[in-house]
């Protein structure tokens, strides 16, 4: 097998790489004047297994043509099967109409990259598990929970804890985290009055007196988080955590993050920290190369990937 990446997590590729024991393929992703996107592979792979690596993350539109341009040039170059690992899909929160004349933005990506030459995908926490229909190729979507499971225990060993969704949206996430935690679970229920901005109405359970860990897929503008960790905070709450898989935490995320009354905010590396995440006293990274690593070891070897979770 080989693993190529492009230029959106470098780090994450070469901690895979590591965890593999294989050597990160040699390819330059350039960019001509005109930020045109040129890929060139520096070595063979007429019959090989290969992997992309390569989150569609900020800048989304750069990143995402990086992707395709690399599955092109590997088609060309008679790769004998093409698995573009995707650690976080961009677009993924336009996977329905929204109201009339809206595009499914989630599909037409998974067009894209079909098109482009990939034969699997591997991605990991999908914003609706119904993107994974989207696509004609098999697709596996990879679950954070292990990871964040073992840092909780390993944290809070003996402490009462309740698991939070800071939305009824995620409510099966939570109860999936609470469950294998041995937790109880409380919703926030929420009203978002217009889009980018949340309202905190009520808190649905019992938090008084115990430490409450947010679970949610992705945390963007953090609004919701930081409402959610003062509204669980005024009911009594010991202490609020967040563990959210994708930190894309754009515009002033960070600042809100770190002046909100949550403890901490834990997120993957699956997309790579700017400088004010990596100096925030409140956000830290927990890696998933091994987790990723291990899913393509087995899909490399024709194993089963969902044991992983068993």
């Amino acid at each position: 097998m080989k693993v190529l990446t492009g230029n959106s997590n470098r780090p994450l590729a070469e901690a895979i790489c590591a965890y593999l024991n294989i050597p990160l393929t040699n390819a330059s992703v350039k960019r001509f004047s005109d930020m045109e996107v040129f890929v060139e592979i520096h070595e063979n792979v007429r019959g090989e297994d290969v992997f992309v690596v390569q989150s569609t993350s900020y800048p989304t539109n750069d990143n995402l043509m990086e992707l395709l341009v690399t599955l092109d040039a590997l088609r060309r170059g008679s790769a004998r099967r093409v698995t573009a690992v995707i650690p976080y899909y961009g677009y993924a929160r336009q996977d329905r109409k929204s109201g009339p004349r809206t595009p499914i933005s989630a599909k037409l990506v998974a067009n894209l990259i079909t098109v482009a030459g990939a034969d699997r995908v591997l991605t990991l926490d999908l914003h609706a598990g119904q993107i994974q229909g989207f696509f004609d190729i098999p697709t596996d979507n990879l679950f954070a929970a292990p990871v964040f499971i073992k840092d909780i225990e390993e944290r809070f060993t003996g402490e009462e804890l309740v698991i939070v969704s800071p939305d009824v949206g995620g409510v099966v996430r939570a109860r999936a985290l609470a469950k294998r935690l041995d937790a109880d679970l409380a919703i926030i229920d929420k009203r978002r009055e217009r889009a980018g901005v949340s309202e905190v109405m009520n808190v649905i359970g019992e938090v008084n007196g115990r430490h409450c860990i947010l679970v949610d897929d992705i945390v963007d503008s953090g609004g919701t988080l930081c409402n959610a960790a003062a509204a669980l905070m005024e009911k009594g709450a010991t202490s609020v955590e967040a563990y959210v898989t994708h930190g894309v935490l754009s515009g002033g995320a960070v600042a809100r993050v770190t002046s909100s009354a949550l403890a901490s905010l834990v997120t993957t590396d699956s997309i790579m920290p700017t400088e004010a995440m990596r100096v925030a006293r409140n956000i830290r990274q927990i890696s998933i190369a091994p987790l990723i690593a291990e899913a393509m070891q087995r899909i490399s070897d024709e194993r089963s990937v969902s044991s992983l979770f068993d």
